[in-house]
């Protein structure tokens, strides 16, 4: 039956108590032995009195003055006075003593610290020493006398040979536990020798030996705690991955290095839930490092992992390394990257953040143990909607987890908040949710694309019904891919072309980037513009990683993908005649595994659909063809270009609908003569918007008919 935390702090203080007193009476007996103790006059012989009990002996004080005493810190035993010699049963009681104490259960700070770090008995000592000139005043002056030097009132690895029993020499060498550890300081200036060099315990091991137990700060600037996200369980599909990792930890040899477990997949949320677990099944706590606060200077990246190992014995936690953003490239000639570094000088349980498996990074130990952690499935998704939401919830979970890919803590966490105020009808409360589902995946993707607003709906933009019909099918597609690909079984059938991809091709200005907008208001789902400028990259596999980011980050909330000027991402492979053909092919091939694999919707946009490589056209579902708007076309285009709130006066939309143009002109020109009218303080009349509609077109460097811009009004309007 192990002690609760008041009783083991008492034990350990009687321990410690017990420690510092034997430790202060071999230093007495030690300067005594340098200069001889004048002997005491002698005392009066005492009055005959009945036989009384045994006087108590050293060792029944020292546990009396603890009982009484339970909070002393440490539990100090008043010496012999000088004019007495000390004994050697005195000394051997303080030995037995000490020796009862350490048979606590849990052990003594100091005991386990021994145990756990590999310490001999002559080390133990030495650490003792060091230590306690930091809890009891009287040590230095101790030291002092018995180095017989009034300047040296510290330990010093000559005094420890010549204090303790057994001395030995290996205790000065820097791979020894004391020094390889950092357990101790050494003070040494100059040319003094090493053995006459002033030691000092390190603070947080005092600390540790008087039993405050904390992460030692010097690693507060690397490490963070992570928390668990979420008490609940783990869904099947995680938790059998941290069953793996158990035992597969289990089987490691005593004395092995522990294999550095790689966490592979996009998601970090699901790779710290299984991490975290896995701690805590272990009882250790679980610390956050990225990799690329690991130093690449030789001498603070060996300390930083001696740290790291020291503190993992005394207070036992794993590191989560986010090493998705390390740099893959050859390093120097004959040096190793930080991390692989770091690596194979420290020892413990390690998990790696990593998108795909680093065979390089597991060389240290047992080698690198690969698993693939991603989101719950989805029918976890869609039972944990149900389990969130309620049987009698009107919002169906199957649609929530077919668009979102969350987690089982972002989903218990939304499902709460939505709940948490009444809603005042079932749509308010499927907007709540859907809306709280989207957000979830902004901050991602907004550092990866542009996030555009949409704003337009079906009756703000004009095409032929056969474009209107092809899009209002791929919102229809996206909208039901949840009950056709799950419930109707396509997902079990097959794995790529899962995706709604479509191509919307066209001269600029024809409404692609509108009809985007459309869709993604139709479907209140998050639109982002891919910036090529973000994503393109000179430096070779860089852009397939940002594109891999892009996608990943797109997938889990269900956003959907514009592609402007998607020609310049997605031409036509070359033939290879150099390398830099040959990496610009590697990219387009990859594309196009992506763009098919890719479970939302994409829509390219280009004005240049034969400048497409022809396998992304087999690729794609939907291929939207903008044509150039004619007079009927122009004409319902003026009638809706200018909102409601702004005053029109006498527009004639047949003579508008004359000027060639099309709709993207029309809405620059709109607002031009928008900008006009307020100008001139008039609402915007047909004089304002020809006006707006010459300079148009000359900056187009469009012909320009007079008559088409000449305007009487008629006399109706003139009266």
């Amino acid at each position: 039956m192990t002690a609760s935390a008041t009783d083991w702090q008492q034990a350990n203080d009687a321990y410690l108590g017990a420690a510092l007193a034997w430790l202060l009476l071999r230093l007495r007996r030690l300067e005594e032995a340098g200069q001889p103790v004048p002997a005491p006059p002698p005392a009066p012989p005492p009055p005959a009195q009945p036989a009384a009990a045994a006087p108590p002996s050293f060792r029944d004080r020292l546990w009396s003055r603890a009982a009484t005493e339970p909070s002393a810190l440490p539990v100090f035993l008043a010496l012999p006075p000088a004019s007495e010699a000390v004994t050697e049963e005195q000394i051997a009681e303080a030995a037995a003593a000490m020796s009862s104490a350490a048979e606590a259960d849990p052990p003594p700070a100091l005991v386990l610290l021994t145990q756990r770090l590999g310490l001999s008995r002559f080390e133990r000592e030495v650490l003792l020493l060091c230590a306690a000139l930091e809890l009891d005043t009287r040590v230095a002056a101790l030291c002092a006398r018995a180095q017989d030097d009034p300047a040296r009132p510290y330990p010093t690895f000559a005094l420890a040979l010549a204090l303790f029993d057994d001395p030995a020499w290996d205790v000065l060498s820097p791979e020894g536990p004391l020094r390889r550890w950092r357990l101790i300081e050494i003070n040494q200036p100059g040319s003094q020798p090493l053995t006459t060099s002033p030691l000092r315990a390190d603070e947080r091991i005092v600390n540790y030996l008087k039993g405050l137990n904390y992460l030692d700060d010097r690693l507060a600037m690397f490490l963070q705690p992570l928390e668990p996200t979420d008490d609940a369980e783990l869904p099947p599909s995680q938790q059998a991955a941290v069953d793996s990792v158990v035992r597969r930890l289990e089987r490691t040899a005593p004395g092995r290095r522990l294999p550095v477990v790689q966490l592979v997949g996009p998601d970090a949320s699901s790779k710290q839930d299984v991490a975290g677990r896995t701690a805590a099944v272990l009882g250790l706590h679980l610390y956050r490092l990225p990799a690329e606060l690991i130093p690449a200077q030789a001498g603070e990246l060996e300390t930083l992992a001696r740290l790291v190992q020291r503190e993992a014995a005394l207070w036992p936690f794993a590191l989560y390394i986010e090493a998705n953003d390390i740099d893959r490239s050859s390093p120097a000639e004959g040096q190793a990257p930080p991390l692989g570094r770091f690596l194979a000088r420290s020892n413990g349980l390690f998990f790696l953040d990593v998108q795909d498996v680093r065979p390089e990074l597991g060389e240290a130990g047992e080698g690198a143990f690969a698993l693939d952690v991603g989101k719950p499935t989805l029918d976890e998704q869609r039972g944990a909607w149900e389990s969130a939401l309620g049987e009698a919830s009107p919002v169906s979970p199957s649609l929530l987890a077919g668009q979102f890919s969350l987690s089982l803590a972002a989903i218990r966490r939304i499902a709460r908040e939505a709940l948490a105020e009444p809603a005042e009808d079932e749509g308010e409360l499927h907007h709540r949710l859907w809306d709280a589902s989207r957000a979830v995946s902004r901050p991602r993707l907004d550092a990866l694309a542009q996030r555009v607003d949409p704003k337009a709906t079906w009756e703000d933009i004009v095409l032929p019904e056969k474009q209107e019909i092809l899009l209002r099918q791929i919102a229809s597609q996206v909208a039901e891919r949840a009950r056709v690909y799950g419930d109707w079984g396509f997902a079990e059938r097959q794995n790529r072309g899962l995706g709604i991809n479509a191509l919307f091709t066209g001269d600029s200005g024809t409404g692609k980037t509108m009809a985007a907008e459309v869709i993604a208001n139709e479907l209140r789902l998050s639109l982002y513009r891919i910036d090529l400028s973000a994503v393109v990259n000179k430096y070779i596999g860089e852009t397939e990683k940002r594109l891999r980011r892009l996608f990943d980050a797109a997938e889990d909330g269900g956003a959907i993908l514009f592609f402007d000027e998607a020609d310049a991402l997605f031409g036509k492979r070359s033939e290879v005649k150099d390398s830099h053909d040959r990496y610009a092919n590697i990219e387009i091939n990859y594309l196009l595994q992506r763009i098919e694999s890719y479970r939302g919707l994409a829509i390219l946009a280009t004005n240049m659909r034969n400048a497409l490589d022809t396998a992304f056209l087999r690729r794609l579902r939907f291929i939207v063809e903008f044509p150039t708007q004619g007079k009927a076309e122009r004409r319902e285009i003026w009638r809706r270009v200018f909102p409601s709130a702004t005053p029109t006066e006498n527009l004639d939309l047949d003579h508008l609908a004359r000027l060639n143009l099309k709709g993207g002109d029309i809405s620059n020109i709109a607002m031009n003569a928008a900008f006009l009218a307020a100008r001139a303080g008039t609402p915007v009349t047909m004089p304002l918007v020809l006006a707006a509609a010459r300079t148009e077109l000359e900056k187009l460097k469009l012909p320009i008919n007079s008559d088409d811009l000449a305007w009487s009004a008629p006399v109706e309007a003139t009266a």
